[in-house]
């Protein structure tokens, strides 16, 4: 590690603290002032003004090697090679005169092959505590990958002005010189986003495809994938009773198998109850658990129904936290892939069964609700299309993903599903959300093969397969339209989300029709466009 920092340039010979046990982070975290302890003996930190990504903050150094296969635009944003040098000597300088430094080296990715080392150097012993959690141990000798080092500067600022940044907060990845330089948030989440959006770009050189998704096992043996956006039930829905979790988050898929990026979950908290989530519950009252905007009460007892700070209060804990995981972090070919949405209009059915042009469209589009606090500015649900279940992460043109979850769904069986964790009986404000008792009973039927050859019926606006019937659950909250206390708001509502998958579509480029098979019925014919640039 020491010849890590002398290799950046970073002079400093005391104060220098190197994989530090999760113990010392924690009492050095308190003694700093920089965090307080849960009754329980979870560290409770407060990431300030950011509560959430700094989305349009996200900057990539435009070099010859990456240029053609990131997808510029969006939040995503280009940084000239010499405003990046200008960051990285400054980060160095500033970084050299922090009077402790907190250092660490750990694993991305639990295969064998295909992982990559990840290091990171910061002032602040509670990221570094997060960063053991949320990344693996091992180390594996014939890595694919070099190693990638993330310079953070959780409380400095950068100058906008001399970078030409849009503001003080900067996160910066250059594929060159493998570094990250984060500056100007203690949002967390800055640092294992920025890590997994790298495994996103160059596992599909691989032949790998990348999945922002949780994966579990179920009690029979079933491999199950959900991809989803913050807020969708990702973490919930892979870490339920009797299912052994692989991990929450970002996955990769090979012809081998699923395997897990990560060491740790990243939990939403937000009434979060112990009959509701009992594994999450007890892992944020485990010692060393990270709490991240979380408030307690005069005796430090947890409130998770206190959102004074965020509505995006979170959890991170190792999945040593969790009772039922799979240690390796891999697992068999699955069998299932749901893809997760919380529909804030009301009108998508709770469950789906989708054929291969639907998956492959359904997975470009990556609808759901952008949920309040996920980002800064977003206080309300808000409709949104998001590629792959994850653009902001996904960082190369979203046809490459498609093209590879094609190739996989061809060569495997495997049932695709799209679940609305979002609302029922009317839009956001008017309907309610499905209870999770509800979903967690139809991924349940789903893994125990009761649904395998059930008997579906054609929703006439979007053309998908809603099951008849599901064991445990109330027939009528199947089909949407029979939720809606007024059929004609239903039809309204329903045939507007279609106009809006339609024209979110015009964004892609040389679709195959085999993909535009799977739009919404209602107004394919007016997009008839689309095709002739297929």
């Amino acid at each position: 590690m020491e010849a890590l920092l002398s290799y950046l340039g970073i002079e400093k010979k005391k104060g220098l603290h190197f994989n530090q046990t999760d113990d010392e982070l924690v009492q050095r975290a308190v003694e700093l002032g920089k965090a307080n302890l849960s009754e329980d003996g979870a560290l409770l930190v407060y990431s300030g003004k950011h509560t959430g990504r700094s989305a349009k903050d996200k900057y990539v150094v435009k070099r010859e090697s990456i240029n053609s296969i990131i997808d510029w635009g969006g939040d995503l944003s280009p940084m000239e090679a010499d405003k990046f040098e200008l960051l990285k000597n400054w980060a160095i300088s500033t970084i050299s005169e922090k009077e402790e430094l907190f250092i660490s080296s750990r694993t991305c990715g639990a295969h064998e092959k295909y992982n990559m080392r990840v290091n990171l150097i910061t002032p602040n012993p509670a990221h570094n505590l997060f960063f053991h959690h949320m990344f693996r141990e091992e180390s594996f000798e014939n890595r694919v990958f070099e190693d990638f080092t993330i310079i953070h500067l959780p409380e400095d600022e950068a100058d906008k002005e001399l970078l030409g940044t849009r503001s003080s907060t900067v996160v910066a990845t250059d594929f060159d010189s493998k570094l990250i330089i984060i500056v100007g948030t203690r949002y967390a989440g800055e640092i294992k986003k920025s890590i997994f959006s790298i495994m996103n770009t160059t596992l599909p050189n691989e032949g790998i495809l990348p999945m922002h998704a949780g994966a579990s096992i179920s009690d029979e043996g079933v491999v199950s994938v959900f991809f989803g956006l913050s807020g969708t039930g990702k973490t919930t829905l892979s870490t339920d009773v009797g299912s052994l979790i692989i991990g929450d988050d970002e996955h990769g898929l090979s012809d081998e198998g699923v395997f897990n990026f990560e060491g740790g979950c990243y939990a939403k908290t937000y009434k979060l109850t112990e009959e509701g989530e009992p594994e999450i519950y007890k892992a944020c009252h485990t010692k060393n658990a990270f709490l991240e905007n979380v408030k307690v009460d005069e005796n430090n007892k947890i409130d998770f129904f206190d959102m004074s700070i965020t509505e995006n209060g979170r959890a991170s804990y190792p999945l040593s936290f969790i009772d039922e995981i799979v240690p390796s972090g891999t697992a068999k070919k699955p069998e299932h892939m749901f893809f997760l949405t919380a529909d804030a209009f009301g009108v998508l059915p709770p469950v789906s069964l989708l054929n291969k042009e639907q998956a492959m469209y359904y997975f470009l589009s990556g609808y759901t609700a952008k949920l309040a606090g996920t980002e800064i500015g977003v206080q309300e649900p808000q409709a949104t299309f998001s590629a792959c279940f994850g653009a902001p992460f996904m960082m190369r043109n979203p046809n490459d993903y498609a093209q590879l979850l094609g190739q996989y769904l061809a060569k495997n069986d495997i049932k695709v599903w799209l679940v609305n964790t979002g609302w029922s009986g009317g839009v956001y404000g008017v309907g309610e959300r499905f209870p999770l008792k509800v979903t967690r009973q139809i991924i349940r039927s789903i893994q125990a093969g009761e649904l395998n050859s059930c008997e579906t019926v054609t929703e006439k606006i979007f053309g998908l397969n809603i099951p008849k019937s599901i064991p445990g659950v109330e027939a009528s909250y199947l089909n949407p339209n029979g939720t809606w206390s007024d059929q004609s708001d239903y039809e309204k509502a329903a045939k507007e989300l279609a106009g809006m998958f339609h024209k979110n579509f015009k964004k892609f480029k040389k679709i195959g029709t085999e993909v535009l098979k799977g739009a919404p019925l209602y107004g394919n014919e007016s997009f008839s466009y689309l095709r002739s640039e297929a």
